[in-house]
């Protein structure tokens, strides 16, 4: 269970590997992080605040529509790794 508490709840500590961004958010809606994984928190931030998580995402697949489309399109010239396994 997940604890809301005032906005000047400490920080994480020193050397969190939670994404600043994510701990930002949990800070705006007044949710303490504590004792929570990166996903713990991403997943609970999708169901207090899915409007924030649609927008990571949007501004996730913006930042690296380049690489996106750099693989697909080698995926189109190469093929996957696993051609050979497919039987279809």
């Amino acid at each position: 269970m997940i604890i809301s508490q005032p906005m000047d709840a400490p920080a994480p500590p020193a050397g969190s590997d939670i994404d600043p961004e994510l701990v930002a958010q949990a800070a705006r809606l007044g949710i303490s992080i504590a004792g929570l994984s990166e996903t713990q928190l991403r997943l609970h931030l999708q169901k207090v605040d899915p409007a924030g998580a649609e927008e990571r995402a949007r501004r996730w697949a913006e930042e690296n529509a380049e690489a996106i489309a750099d693989h697909n399109a080698r995926i189109g010239r190469r093929g996957l790794i696993s051609d050979h396994f497919r039987k279809w």
